[in-house]
């Protein structure tokens, strides 16, 4: 299928790109996904085809996602139903298609940068791990000879158990980032607990109000009724902990309440950005205001992720150095322990 839980995102911008040239040109739903089905990309094909086949049948494009909500990238699935909603579906795939441009060129620099260290670190594992094979074949070899191995481990069975904790333990941790980062979709303690952290928070917050400003500027400017405005944008940003307090917020525009004095209450919001929005309360320009703050939390979001690339490409490289120089000095124990026999 083409949008895993492992999305490839090459297929998920050739998506939203035919999506904006095709609306934009004034085809309809029904005729772009005919077209992506039938000579799209070979990774978009299979979920064009499923989605045709909803629309043909006179449901919306967020009842034919809905069927692949399961798989699609959950930016894609909330701002597709605000876009829809608004009559900004082409806006929205272009918005969409910038965010996917975005992480894509992220990731392949951190990948770029992290590359040579992980490569190093691996080989690293894979020779410390031979050391102790032949260790433990001298050993086999001079049964009168006491040869200690490394780490406490020699022979097959020691680089074995070697190779398996070392590279074990980075496969528990991915597999620990990956779950946290699924928990906080769902948990909202733990997304408010992700936002809070430093470096890797930030970039979550500016990912997040810029989704929520962008869907707040499209909503408002469609005339739509503010509770529903704000409903959906809270959804668009895909941080459960921002769908959390979409009640809060709602209710109490809904008992008369001001949207500065709805917002605040959501305690989710900083001061600058509350003053931004009192200004353009008073105004009458709220949407305007947001349309400058989406851009602005766009730009924000670009430069705190390439920080936060240089930060993790740095901490791979200190990981690297620091099991190197462990493995120097076990290495020159063992080797000093040896003349001393």
């Amino acid at each position: 299928m083409l949008f895993s839980r492992h999305m490839p995102l090459s297929s998920a911008i050739a998506l939203c790109r035919a999506l904006r040239h095709g609306l934009g040109a004034g085809l309809t739903l029904v005729q772009v996904f005919r077209q992506q089905a039938e000579r799209g990309p070979g990774g978009v094909r299979p979920l064009a085809g499923r989605v045709l086949t909803v629309l043909e049948q006179g449901h919306g494009l967020s009842e034919a996602l809905e069927a692949e909500k399961g798989v699609l990238p959950p930016l894609l699935f909330s701002l597709a139903s605000v876009g829809e909603e608004t009559g900004h579906l082409a806006e929205i795939f272009g918005e969409l298609e910038k965010h996917f441009l975005l992480q894509d060129k992220l990731r392949k620099q951190f990948r770029a940068q992290s590359m040579m260290p992980v490569i190093q670190l691996g080989v690293a594992f894979l020779i410390l791990a031979g050391l102790i094979f032949i260790l433990g074949m001298i050993a086999s070899a001079n049964p009168g000879t006491p040869i200690r191995g490394l780490f406490g481990l020699s022979g097959p069975t020691g680089a074995i158990l070697f190779l398996l904790f070392t590279f074990g333990s980075v496969g528990v941790l991915a597999f620990l980032v990956v779950t946290l980062g699924r928990l906080a979709r769902r948990n909202p303690a733990i997304d408010g607990l992700l936002l809070r952290l430093p470096v890797f928070g930030s970039c979550l917050e500016a990912l997040t109000m810029g989704r929520f400003t962008m869907a707040l500027h499209l909503t408002l400017d469609s005339g739509m009724p503010i509770e529903r405005a704000l409903r959906l944008s809270l959804k668009a940003t895909g941080s459960s902990a921002f769908t959390e307090q979409t009640e809060t917020i709602t209710q109490a525009l809904k008992n008369g309440t001001s949207l500065l004095e709805a917002l605040t209450r959501s305690g989710l919001f900083t001061i600058d950005f509350l003053s931004l929005i009192a200004v353009g309360e008073e105004g009458g320009r709220v949407p305007e205001v947001m349309r400058q703050q989406a851009e602005y939390w766009n730009e924000e979001a670009a430069n705190r992720l390439k920080t936060a690339t240089r930060l993790a490409s740095a901490l791979v490289w200190l990981i690297y150095g620091g099991f190197m120089v462990w493995a120097i000095f076990s290495v020159a124990g063992l080797y000093f322990g040896a003349i001393k026999i």
